[in-house]
């Protein structure tokens, strides 16, 4: 089996990162997963967090809104609905996400209520393992 898997993470706006990783650890919809390679075939969506990737000894961390990540045992692709580098997630980047986040719920109809909070909470809670405050008052 190989020591490292190709990983590729894009959002609409640009390529973030395109390397030869020994692991990567998904914020998945159904929790953390965290993938090496030969790891099985799987699709998951993601929600929102921190996706860290392992290349060259070194880890990067990026924020992101959502999206998709194919796995396979050769590589993990992902499509993020939006990412930043961790660096580039600045208190004004969170306030807007929230702000977003907050406004889907308020918007949200009886049926999505619980998706929106659940957005909600995932914003806050990314936010806040950046080291970032999101200014959530208490629901």
């Amino acid at each position: 089996m190989a020591d490292t898997m190709q990983f590729d993470l894009v959002s609409p706006e640009r390529k973030l990162l395109s390397a030869q990783a020994t692991e990567v650890q998904i914020p998945g919809t159904d929790g953390e997963l965290t993938v090496g390679p030969g790891h099985a075939a799987v699709i998951t969506t993601l929600r929102p967090g921190v996706l860290k990737v392992t290349s060259n000894g070194q880890v990067t961390e990026f924020a992101v809104t959502g999206g998709f990540a194919e796995i396979s045992p050769e590589g993990v692709s992902v499509l993020a609905e939006r990412s930043l580098p961790k660096g580039e997630v600045t208190q004004s980047v969170i306030d807007d996400w929230v702000a977003e986040a907050h406004k889907a719920h308020k918007e949200a109809h009886h049926t999505v209520v619980d998706d929106a909070a659940k957005l909600l909470s995932d914003m806050v809670a990314m936010g806040t393992h950046i080291g970032l405050d999101p200014n959530v008052p208490n629901f």
